[in-house]
């Protein structure tokens, strides 16, 4: 229970925070959606989306990471806004027991803005402390916009990726599980696709394809990278010509292999869904971005 002091502190902390003109606008933001409810139910149809297309889909998993970034980033302002109005609140509690101020005095001063010069009794840093929840209202707000549109974003590629479901369904039936086999690791589907690209492109800097303990389609034995520079360097303009007839061939000869997705130059063309090159998101470097390597994933 409050005792009288501590309802006349809160009191003057809404004051203070009223005559900035952000109590109203505080207690609209406490009260939005939770929209992590909302990020937690796109990201588990997200996961059962991957699962029914039988692997990585890449403009889901950008979808989902914008999303969830957003997101995060209104968690924790909403942590730093809570604990600046504490702040505020301390310092009204100790302005009340230290100086008995009269928060009626305090309100009255509200309908003029200019009459903040009275609180001359702040030390500047108080005052910064005060002004920043209005600094960080608004950034709050501008945040929570963000997740709302990225949110929508990831909620309406999941819809188009449902709407095509059923054709994806009927091209993987096409085409068959395989499962890796002992020896490789690999799929048989991935080592006919790997063996007929080395036959007939150069490969000076090497191929990639298994790696364990990766969760995606590298640990599964689809895919491979076909590396066309080396030491994580952008690939000259022979290489980025060897690079670009790879991916084209992928294209052209997706269905005889049961190719399923491409990536390179940070771009990727999913044959599931056909919608052609797409922009990747940045993933932060040469190599993680696919400039220096063709990804090749097969069903």
């Amino acid at each position: 229970m409050r005792t009288g002091h501590g309802i006349r502190a809160a009191v003057m902390a809404a004051a203070l925070l009223g005559v900035l003109g952000v109590q109203g606008d505080l207690a609209g933001v406490h009260a939005e959606p939770d929209q992590q409810a909302k990020l937690r139910n796109l990201t588990k149809q997200a996961a059962e989306l991957s699962k029914a297309y039988r692997g990585d889909i890449i403009s889901l998993e950008d979808a989902q990471r914008a999303a969830d970034k957003a997101s995060k980033l209104v968690g924790k302002l909403k942590v730093d806004l809570r604990k600046a109005e504490g702040q505020v609140a301390a310092f009204a509690q100790t302005a009340y027991m230290g100086m008995g101020f009269d928060t009626s005095d305090l309100m009255g001063m509200a309908s003029d803005p200019s009459t903040l010069s009275t609180f001359a009794y702040l030390s500047s840093s108080k005052l910064e402390r005060v002004n920043g929840v209005r600094t960080l209202l608004d950034r709050q707000r501008k945040a929570a916009k963000t997740a709302d549109v990225q949110i929508d974003k990831l909620q309406k590629q999941i819809k188009e990726l449902k709407d095509k479901q059923r054709d994806v369904e009927k091209l993987m039936a096409r085409y068959g599980f395989q499962a890796p086999d002992a020896g490789s690791g690999l799929t048989a589907r991935m080592v006919t696709v790997r063996n007929t690209i080395m036959q007939n492109f150069p490969m000076p800097f090497g191929v990639g394809c298994l790696r364990a303990g990766d969760p995606g389609e590298h640990g599964k034995g689809r895919a491979c990278d076909f590396m066309m520079s080396g030491g994580g360097r952008m690939p000259d303009a022979t290489a980025k010509e060897r690079g670009d007839a790879l991916a084209a061939w992928c294209i052209a000869h997706a269905r005889q292999y049961g190719i399923m997705y491409i990536i390179w130059q940070q771009r990727f063309y999913d044959m599931r869904t056909g919608a052609g090159w797409r922009t990747m998101s940045d993933r932060g470097g040469i190599t993680a971005n696919h400039y220096d390597h063709v990804h090749v994933s097969v069903l």
